[in-house]
């Protein structure tokens, strides 16, 4: 046994043992506290059976070499974890070995004779799925590695950590004993681990808002992640050496520049600052359509004559260095000095850096007009893709449903079938099409097809309308309704649910669709936010702040919308299992 596998059995060992011995202090304070006495020979078996079992599963666990193959740092209790990458049948094969050791700790600490035979035919059941994984595994000729790590524990973190356990446990018991209170241990229990499983899914979408909010100093922290954001502090300065404007350019937009350089007939040119979209971008303006302001100049903290000081950066020297005016202490305010950067320390106190969010918009180029232009995009294609997508599969499922015509269901299966083929096949086809018809570098080849129906929104509409009941139907007709308008006012509004769900569907699809401006779109006049966000990524790459702030703009509409409608999402799924919807 090499030293991964002896490291895994171990593992899994210790937490076995320390799972029964856990279930035999449950039974023991059920003990104490229960006043049920028909069930103290179960209870009390199944003490001494559990106590047993976590006994020895300790005791392997202490007789195995548990060495995670690297230095760790020295603690009191060092518990072991273990992560296994390796292919699904090895994993199947791993989860039965561990179904068996359950079900048999089940058999043996088993109240009555009957469940134990019951834990012993499912260990039986286990074991041979177990069998069948394995073999499969070998066959394939896969290798499975495993990650060793040690969790470090103080003995005062132990002890608080099994009193808690026991006093849940006594809790449970004493809420159990009430008739009022029996089973709130349960719910309670039920819905912290609702909370936590919820906390931990929620911790990427809260580290892409907080990353979204921080300094680019602290994207990487050699302490881990920095959960709290910070700013740096800057303060107005009006450089007179070299001063910013503002200017107004010919397409109405007003930028901040600097002055390049000045001409004989009291003219100026100026070089664009920011937006960064138009950095580098020259001008000619006379002086009086130019309007002086401050800099924003960051603040530093750095060693001046023996002494620790506050200053802000007034300007970078072409040499590398940086000149420095001191703001605190007050008697050598004013005062300048030059230093190196690598002398200094960024000033920086906790706070929301909104400015990531101007920034990432600034970085967009001039024909996004600061990203209205790839948001304008996004909500024709989604418009257009959802009147389309529901009236069409919505008549085409009524069509099927309702209406009797030869060959209607040689077509629906026909149209079904339409479902198996990959979307690779038709992408070459239809990108001829679409380039034969000149739609080429347009969003029509995104919107257009939705007119078309989708054989699965069609299958789901027309079992729904099978479900309605035909006297509606019959009722429209002897009112004088024509199909068009018993569709239209009698149908459609019992679908309700299903139109709901597909809408959703659809909108998040043309919200997130990148494939396909991926091959039809070039220009950026014409991309949506998706493919903005993948370009955008590319281009500033190191930016991570900037990138984290221009994906959340970009997923907050789809947020909005999946919370107002999560309704309509509960309500198809609860509909599309009754009555063989």
């Amino acid at each position: 046994m090499n030293g991964a596998v002896a490291f895994l059995v171990g593992t899994l060992a210790l937490w076995a043992g320390w799972l029964a011995l856990a279930r035999a202090a449950l039974l023991g304070v059920q003990l104490l506290m229960a006043h049920d006495p028909e069930n103290r020979p179960g209870r009390a078996r199944g003490l001494w059976q559990s106590a047993a079992a976590g006994a020895a599963l300790l005791a392997l666990a202490q007789g195995l070499p548990i060495d995670p193959g690297r230095p760790v740092e020295p603690a009191p209790i060092r518990l072991p974890l273990a992560w296994v990458l390796m292919p699904f049948t090895a994993w199947l094969a791993l989860t039965s070995a561990a179904m068996v050791v359950v079900r048999a700790i089940h058999a043996v600490s088993a109240l009555s004779r009957r469940e134990a035979r019951q834990r012993l035919g499912a260990a039986g059941v286990w074991a041979l799925v177990g069998a069948g994984s394995f073999w499969l595994f070998r066959r394939s000729g896969d290798e499975a590695v495993v990650f060793r790590g040690v969790l470090p524990l103080s003995y005062t973190g132990a002890f608080a950590l099994a009193l808690l356990f026991v006093a849940s446990a006594a809790l449970m018991v004493a809420t159990a004993r009430s008739h009022r209170l029996r089973g709130l241990g349960k719910g309670v229990a039920t819905h912290a681990a609702l909370v936590v499983g919820s906390v931990l899914f929620s911790v990427p979408f809260v580290w892409l808002l907080v990353t979204s909010f921080k300094e680019s100093r602290d994207m990487v922290s050699a302490d881990g992640i920095r959960w709290v954001p910070r700013v740096w502090v800057t303060v107005p300065y009006d450089d007179p050496i070299d001063p910013l404007f503002e200017v107004r350019l010919d397409d109405g937009r007003v930028v901040q520049a600097n002055i390049a350089d000045r001409l004989p007939n009291g003219r100026v040119i100026l070089e664009v600052y920011r937006p960064f979209s138009q950095q580098g971008l020259r001008v000619e303006r006379s002086m009086d359509e130019i309007r002086r302001i401050p800099k924003q100049c960051q603040v530093v903290t750095a060693r001046h004559e023996g002494r620790r000081v506050k200053a802000f950066i007034a300007q970078n020297l072409m040499d590398g260095r940086q000149r420095l005016r001191i703001l605190e202490p007050k008697e050598l305010e004013g005062r300048e000095f030059l230093a190196q950067p690598s002398d200094t320390e960024p000033y920086m106190v906790t706070g929301i850096r909104w400015q990531n969010y101007s920034d990432a918009l600034q970085f967009l180029p001039p024909e996004a007009n600061y990203g209205l232009t790839y948001l304008k995009n996004t909500l024709i294609l989604v418009v257009m893709g959802l009147i389309g997508t529901l009236l069409s599969s919505a008549l085409v499922a009524y069509g099927f449903a309702r209406l009797r015509w030869p060959g209607k269901g040689p077509l629906f299966t026909l149209m079904l079938s339409t479902m198996m083929l990959p979307g690779a096949v038709t992408l070459l086809p239809s990108f001829l099409i679409f380039r034969s018809l000149g739609w080429i570098d347009t969003l029509y080849p995104m919107w257009v097809p939705a007119f078309f129906a989708s054989a699965f929104n069609v299958f789901l509409l027309r079992q729904f309308f099978l479900n309605i009941p035909m006297e509606l139907e019959d009722a429209a007709k002897i009112d004088g309704c024509s199909y068009l308008r018993t569709f239209w006012q009698v149908m459609l509004p019992q679908v309700k649910p299903a139109l709901a769900v597909i809408a959703i569907w659809t909108f998040m699809g043309a919200w997130n669709n990148f494939m396909g401006p991926l091959i039809y779109v070039s220009s950026p006049e014409n991309m949506p936010i998706a493919y903005a966000v993948q370009l955008f990524q590319s281009d500033r790459g190191g930016e991570p702040g900037l990138i984290m702030a221009f994906a959340t703009m970009a997923m907050l509409p789809v947020l909005l919308v999946f919370f107002l409608a999560q309704k309509y999402f509960i309500e198809g799924v609860q509909l599309t299992g009754l009555g063989g919807r």
